[in-house]
């Protein structure tokens, strides 16, 4: 169906037997040209986020909850350092590496060491529990949307068929007699994972044209 643009347009096409000179003819055609733009006009159709935005997005979200928690119970004292001592290394992954990236090794390497703090975190959870850790709440959001990104990266492996590592033990600490053992702890873990998400938020970024090549 043509919906008719302008008074104009309309005059034009009903009444073309008015149109007796040259100058009336040239000017029906452009009126005639013109009809596209007005009547096929539509929006542009925005492109879907891939599986490789979805993660670098869910990512960045994780590290958002991560530094609220940090900011909600910020530590004036020292932290005692090293008390998790299977917690992914991270001394050794810098900003230079990110361009040089393989694809399946990486999402391989990242979905073991999700899945480590994964561990972690529950663990967090059972003693936060324990002690009425005022945290708690947004724990459990931090660990539900940790098992989505999970679940998702997952996924993108089986597309690239990307192998799935050998899942490492979880060394965690012995009971944690005390409430304040207890937020030390979580303080450990939450600068640790801090780190994690930055460098993966940026792996995934520097990842999704490799992603693209092979699909």
């Amino acid at each position: 169906v043509i919906t008719l643009a302008s008074p104009l347009i309309a005059s034009v096409l009903f009444y073309p037997t008015v149109l007796l000179d040259s100058s009336s003819s040239l000017l029906f055609s452009l009126l005639l040209a013109q009809l596209p733009v007005f009547t096929s006009a539509s929006p542009v159709p925005q492109r879907r986020p891939t599986d490789m935005d979805k993660l670098s997005n869910q990512t960045k979200n994780l590290m958002k909850l991560t530094q609220e928690l940090l900011r909600e119970h910020a530590f004036d004292s020292d932290v005692e350092p090293h008390r998790f001592r299977s917690l992914p290394e991270m001394s050794n992954r810098s900003a230079n590496d990110l361009n040089n990236l393989e694809l399946k090794p990486t999402l391989s390497q990242l979905h073991a060491d999700l899945k480590l703090y994964e561990h972690h975190f529950e663990w967090l959870n059972k003693v936060s529990k324990k002690h009425h850790h005022p945290a708690l709440p947004k724990l459990v959001e931090m660990i539900r949307e940790m098992k989505s990104l999970i679940n998702l990266l997952h996924r993108q492996m089986l597309r690239v068929e990307a192998p799935r590592l050998t899942q490492a033990t979880p060394s965690l600490p012995p009971h944690l007699p005390y409430q304040f053992d207890v937020l030390q702890s979580s303080h450990e873990l939450l600068q640790h994972f801090k780190l994690f998400c930055d460098w993966a938020y940026r792996a995934f970024i520097s990842l999704k044209p490799k992603v693209s090549a092979v699909q």
